[in-house]
């Protein structure tokens, strides 16, 4: 990467990282990448999904290749300590979206300037509201495949507390699925002198939460995965009153639909009947508030994008990180548009941290150490995170898109 690029990618990465806005109120960092694409060429549309950006650059024939960043922040007070830290007081890049804007911005840079090595049209999608798992539906509700041509591929990456250098690419189920509950037990309330009076619901809502963990451990596969976490448990306002209510907000992570299925349904049943053994009046009420698909990434679209990126890092450095629990919802644009998905692990981690690894075990086991995504101490290295992150993007779309021979190919100019 060109040095005065570097300079301003670095200057839009310690900028976005001070300025963190929450989902679908992403309206500075849209603006940012608007004005960018602008420049640089993109026609560009925005306000798809209130705040998202999709820009569009055609160079002939050929494919369409779809590059996606998501913006949001997260609720977070930082404490990294950085001189660019967040000016937004309990508002934090604590997911490394910042960088993903980063790093988009400089494939764009690179792809538009060298659009004589390949055919096809570019997209580039900077999508609102991932962290509520609603960005992207919000953005193909919006008619995001009627703004802008339907891609052949979509590809993104995640920035990830691996080492700076180091590329995680899997084909198959790559992010979890995620689903977002809030379940509300009714119960009747009174003194706390006579809660035979009464009817708990805070102690239904403790047997709730401690018959919930039996899922995994009793109703799942020691073959599958699932993961039940109730993250929050909201009850009452004085020791000496039952309250009439209570409020739980769960979350659930799986890989297979039918696991899926088995759990949402079993967190139900469980629900309903621990509200009948405590003889409440009223049936519990089960919301889903958040829900993602699975991110499975296509085998033969990573077969042909492995070898981009292991131009990038080296074949040694693209490794496997297994299935990461975490989940994304880049899923939602590629069924949309009926296109293969490739979505990898972007290392952001101080290399010298992993000095000695021998391997992904290693690289794992020494990452669990380290601040992760979603920690108020998370802070990806500038250097050499974003040129690469811009590398990797650039290289995966040039895989996709036309070479000159390929050009002729298209046009029917072969065989005369």
């Amino acid at each position: 990467m060109e040095h005065e690029l570097a300079d301003r990618l670095g200057g839009v990465y310690r900028d976005l990282h001070a300025h963190p806005e929450l989902s679908f109120a992403e309206h500075r960092t849209a603006g940012i990448a608007a004005g960018w694409l602008k420049y640089l060429g993109f026609e560009v549309i925005e306000g798809i999904g209130t705040t998202g950006v999709a820009g569009v650059l055609r160079h002939g024939d050929g494919p369409v290749v779809l590059l996606r960043a998501d913006m949001d922040a997260l609720p977070v007070r930082e404490a990294t300590g950085l001189a660019y830290a967040s000016g937004v007081d309990g508002v934090m890049h604590a997911c490394g979206h910042d960088m993903h804007v980063t790093c988009l911005l400089g494939a764009a840079s690179h792809l538009a300037a060298s659009r004589q090595d390949w055919s096809g049209t570019l997209v580039a999608v900077f999508q609102p509201a991932e962290e509520k798992a609603e960005g992207a539906a919000a953005m193909v509700a919006d008619r995001l495949f009627d703004w802008v041509p339907r891609p052949d591929v979509v590809l993104g990456q995640h920035v990830a507390p691996i080492p700076a250098g180091t590329i995680g690419l899997r084909a198959g189920p790559t992010f979890a699925a995620a689903d977002s509950l809030r379940i509300t037990l009714y119960g009747a309330g009174g003194h706390g002198s006579r809660p035979e009076a009464t009817v708990d619901p805070v102690v239904m809502a403790a047997a709730t939460v401690m018959r919930l963990q039996g899922i995994v451990a009793r109703e799942v596969s020691a073959t599958d995965m699932a993961v039940v976490t109730v993250g929050a448990l909201r009850a009452g306002t004085k020791n000496n009153i039952i309250p009439g209510e209570a409020e739980l907000l769960l979350n659930v992570r799986t890989y297979d639909t039918a696991v899926r299925t088995k759990v949402l349904k079993a967190i139900e049943r469980i629900v309903r009947a621990e509200a009948q053994a405590s003889g409440a009046a009223r049936e519990p009420l089960v919301e889903p508030t958040e829900s993602a698909p699975a991110m499975i990434n296509d085998a033969a679209a990573v077969g042909r994008t492995r070898g981009a990126l292991a131009g990038v890092v080296g074949a040694e450095r693209v490794i496997d990180p297994g299935p990461v629990t975490g989940s994304e919802d880049v899923g939602v644009l590629a069924t949309a548009a009926a296109a293969p998905v490739v979505f990898w692990l972007l290392g952001g981690a101080d290399p010298a941290a992993f000095a000695g690894a021998s391997g992904p075990q290693d690289i794992a086991r020494i990452a669990a150490g380290l601040p992760s995504n979603h920690s108020p101490l998370y802070a990806p290295v500038e250097d050499p995170t974003i040129s690469i992150g811009a590398d990797a993007l650039s290289a995966a779309a040039r895989e996709w898109l036309c070479g000159p021979a390929d050009t002729r190919a298209i046009s029917g100019m072969t065989g005369a």
